[in-house]
């Protein structure tokens, strides 16, 4: 497979998501990512995620997830003779990632003014909750906070359940992925160099767009809809016999072989329906037509029978069912690392889901132990005479 990053060198000095959720990415495109942390608790993420034995070992589910492929270097950014060997990694480093509070990293003497001193060349990253400026900079932040903040937990659920968490940290992988396109974009930049500034809230917020739109342009404040998708009708999570699915007859053709292929026709000229908007304002009406007959067959069969039709739907399913699903088990997403030094037993990740030259990008080394690479990395610097 093509790497494209293969020449990068990244130091990743992040922590729980975000940050390494961007080092993840860029791994898996090539780039050589080093892990600088704490020399006793390393990356908080270590004792992190429903497995206890594994969040003891400091191979914590949450870490296993997103630093495959990375080395580990233990340095304490406190101490001269660790932040020595730190600031000569940088001389050979093009790119530093952290997601420290802003403020930390100068307080520490190593903010980007410093490292620029030592590579010209290099492109820092740093993300944080609220970005480096402004009223809020210095605020702590952890993804439920911007979700908040943001308005995703305002538009998630329903009229009784709103505002409601989104089930995944969002917020963070959002930053991470915001960052990580920053950074490959710079990668590109003659002269290459400079400082990337990652909010999570203004990213979260960028790719709110159909939401935010509605009020901005439209000046229609964005609500709760549960499952329903408010741009049409009927599209949104509708029951069967044996499982919910999702159908969305966005087009006027969808609808009308929807409509054929339940042996429901006489909903076509019926006036509350016959329009988009007559569907959209008449929606839940609409539903308990349509459900009245998926009741009454399994889900499995309508997405089959719809799909051939041209109707987009899909089962509604659960993390496990997905992930045991031949469509997703076979097609290379996911990874499996045979007993991962440290965690006493194989694991499985997801990589990045994406394929070039038709291929998903894969990195070839487990998640590493706290300080598994120090000496193999600071003794090439010596090598090196870098």
């Amino acid at each position: 497979m093509t790497a494209p990053l293969s020449t990068i060198r990244v130091l990743d000095l992040s922590n729980v998501l975000a940050g390494p959720f961007c080092g993840h990415l860029l791994a898996h495109l090539g780039a050589e990512v080093i892990k600088v942390e704490p020399p006793e608790t390393g990356d908080l993420a270590r004792e992190l995620g429903a497995d206890p034995d594994l969040n003891a070992r400091r191979m914590g589910v949450s870490f296993l997830a997103q630093n495959a492929g990375k080395k580990s270097v233990a340095l304490n950014l406190k101490d001269a003779g660790d932040t020595a060997h730190f600031l000569r990694l940088v001389g050979s480093a093009d790119v530093v990632i952290e997601n420290f509070r802003p403020g930390v990293m100068a307080r520490l003497g190593l903010d980007y003014d410093r490292l620029k001193a030592v590579n010209p060349r290099l492109i820092y990253c740093a993300i944080s909750g609220f970005g480096q400026s402004g009223e809020w900079a210095g605020r702590p932040a952890y993804d439920q906070i911007i979700q908040g903040m943001s308005g995703v937990m305002s538009v998630t659920g329903d009229s009784d359940s709103a505002p409601l968490r989104v089930g995944y940290p969002v917020a963070d992988t959002v930053g991470g992925l915001m960052a990580a396109f920053a950074v490959s974009s710079m990668l590109n930049a003659t002269p290459r160099g400079g400082f990337i500034d990652v909010s999570m809230l203004h990213s979260m917020l960028s790719t709110m767009g159909w939401a935010v739109s509605n009020w901005l342009i439209a000046g229609v404040a964005p609500s709760a809809n549960g499952n329903e998708n408010l741009t049409s009708a009927p599209s949104g999570t509708f029951r069967t016999q044996d499982a919910p699915i999702n159908i969305a007859a966005n087009k006027d053709a969808q609808w009308q072989l929807l409509a054929q292929h339940i042996g429901r026709a006489d909903l076509l000229a019926h006036p509350d329906f016959a329009t988009r908007e007559d569907r959209k304002r008449n929606r839940v009406a609409l539903r308990g037509q349509i459900e009245s007959v998926l009741v009454t067959r399994p889900a499995d069969a309508w997405v089959q029978e719809l799909n051939a039709l041209g109707v987009p739907a899909g089962k509604v399913f659960s993390v496990p069912e997905i992930l045991d699903h031949p469509a997703i088990a076979e097609s290379g997403l996911i990874a499996t690392y045979p007993a991962a030094p440290g965690g006493g037993r194989d694991i499985r990740i997801i990589r990045p889901g994406l394929r070039i030259d038709g291929h998903v990008p894969a990195v070839a080394a487990p998640p590493p132990c706290l300080g598994q690479h120090t000496q193999e990395v600071l003794s090439r610097l010596d090598k090196a005479g870098d």
